[in-house]
């Protein structure tokens, strides 16, 4: 079978590969849709998950499958079940482990620990089924903010995790939501999404903006602060930090999903005299059970822009790599 990999900086192809075989805990699942994670276009960037490695690199890591085969060993899952998959739970697929679904089939380890596979009801369609991982990085992002009924909450960074993020805040009955990027596509499916306000970073006085929307207090009587509860940072853009620093304020929350690859510099005078909170937000709930459920019961698929076929892999990366005018693309395998 044809598995998309790395072979070094900007360097992927489609090579020729054997086909998976289970062990006696695992399972062969075929994989029907497939996202481009922002994940996968650091990787290619850098050939390989964490730099170039002398064998290539596997990548695809957002999908929903069908089971296939199973190991002698497996009582919970059998052939023909609808599944999502937890990509790290399953033999940290795509993410540097052996395997990777930009391919027809991969072999998802240890499934009857329940960790790994997750049912999905048959009339949810595969591409938006194939979401649920990029949702649940957006509401571990939320779930990380340790949100209270009726907060005002601001996301910078309208991309695919972002979009997940204001997604899952309106399904939790949050009305007050601000988002803020660069691309007017993206603003244009927040806007889909439900969010109260979207600001584009260059156009925009984004603070002002914030201010307007969320109220402001003074600082010691003297700084101007918005009064934003707290702050999901999707974007992964320099200097967007350190301004929230100055501008939130005392006690608001900020919580940083976004890869910052450069060192960012972090006043940790601002941090202390407003007792302001930094969490970092990593992957998703270990439970895809809400994940699931919301996407049952909300039609996300607004910001899914793109689908192609496996065959055109390299199209879909570049497609993926233009914010002004993707949001998800999905490969079919």
């Amino acid at each position: 079978m044809q598995l998309l990999q790395i072979h070094g900086p900007g360097k992927i192809s489609l090579d020729e590969v054997s086909t998976p075989e289970p062990g006696p805990r695992d399972a062969i699942v075929r994989v029907q849709a497939c996202g481009i994670c922002g994940s996968d276009l650091g990787y290619i960037a850098l050939g390989g998950v964490a730099g170039p490695r002398p064998e290539p690199t596997p990548i695809g890591h957002e999908f929903s499958a069908v089971v296939d085969r199973v190991g002698a060993e497996v009582t919970r899952f059998v052939p023909g079940q609808r599944v999502v998959v937890n990509p790290l739970a399953g033999g940290n697929i795509g993410n540097g482990g052996e395997g990777g679904a930009f391919a027809r089939e991969v072999r998802v380890s240890d499934v009857d620990t329940g960790r790994a596979l997750f049912p999905i009801p048959d009339d949810l369609p595969f591409d938006r089924a194939a979401l649920a991982e990029p949702l649940g990085v957006g509401m571990q992002a939320v779930n990380r903010a340790e949100l209270d009924a009726g907060d005002r909450v601001a996301i910078f960074g309208a991309g695919p995790i972002g979009l997940m993020a204001l997604a899952t805040l309106r399904y939790r009955g949050f009305g007050d939501v601000a988002i803020v990027d660069l691309s007017d596509y993206r603003l244009g499916l927040a806007r889909e999404l439900g969010a109260t306000r979207t600001l584009h970073a260059e156009r925009d006085d984004v603070w002002a903006a914030l201010r307007e929307l969320h109220g402001h207090e003074l600082f010691m009587d003297l700084v101007p602060n918005v009064g934003t509860d707290a702050f999901i940072e999707a974007s992964g853009a320099p200097g967007v930090i350190p301004a929230m620093l100055v501008q939130a304020k005392t006690g608001a929350r900020i919580s940083v999903v976004a890869l910052h690859r450069t060192p960012q510099q972090v006043d940790f005078m601002w941090v202390m005299a407003k007792q302001l909170s930094i969490r970092g937000s990593m992957a998703y709930p270990d439970d895809y059970s809400e994940m699931v459920r919301m996407l049952a019961e909300v039609d996300l698929s607004a910001v899914i822009s793109h689908r192609f076929p496996l065959s055109q892999a390299e199209e879909a990366i570049a497609v993926a790599r233009d914010a002004a005018v993707s949001g998800k693309v999905i490969i079919e395998p």
